[in-house]
């Protein structure tokens, strides 16, 4: 902008009415405070739609965490509940059996021809092969042992035949067994006194 340019508008600014100068220069600053007022409240408005996603998405994210978790526990629970009811089936089933292997013992013990005692023992053992494979696992013998009540049931009590059985076991009348980890049947023994 030339000089002549510069007092020349300075001369229409001069010839202005003192009112219209006011008002000119009045308005400029307005105008600025109107638009940096209109841009303060737009930021205002996004900053807290900013916040309200943010939350509404932490709320989403909380939700589908929780969902997932109750769905771990929902197949952990099926899961454990499946192989209880296959071990309670097979329990049932393994404690129908159990009166059977004590007749094929009765049945050894008591059988005086030998083909008949080979017969019987040649199907015993496969009989009870066939159980041990399934979990089933006899315990051991108890007698002479002390008398254990977590694994041992008492039928009667006699007096021992010797000091060192007092307190101990002196007959088995039936083997104990257990399943898996889990006692199937307490041994039934004979206590002496």
């Amino acid at each position: 902008m030339s000089t002549e340019d510069k007092v020349q508008e300075h001369d229409n600014t001069a010839d202005m009415p003192a009112e219209n100068q006011s008002e000119n220069q009045t308005e400029a600053p307005e105008k600025e405070s109107l638009d940096q007022d209109g841009s303060l409240d737009q930021m205002a408005e996004v900053a807290q739609r900013i916040s309200d996603l943010e939350e509404a998405l932490k709320t989403e994210k909380d939700q589908k965490l929780r969902l997932y978790a109750d769905f771990e526990n929902h197949r952990k629970r099926t899961a454990k509940e499946k192989v209880e009811l296959f071990g309670s089936a097979n329990q049932e089933l393994m404690s129908a059996l159990l009166p059977v292997v004590d007749d094929f013992k009765r049945a050894l013990q008591n059988t005086e021809d030998e083909a008949a005692r080979e017969g019987i023992n040649l199907i015993f053992s496969k009989f009870e092969n066939t159980l041990k494979q399934k979990g089933l696992k006899p315990m051991e013998s108890t007698v002479g042992k002390d008398f254990d009540v977590d694994t041992m049931e008492a039928i009667t009590r006699i007096p021992a035949p010797s000091d060192d059985l007092k307190g101990k076991v002196v007959d088995e009348i039936e083997q104990g067994f257990h399943l898996g980890n889990k006692i199937l049947r307490y041994a039934r023994v004979v206590v002496g006194e």
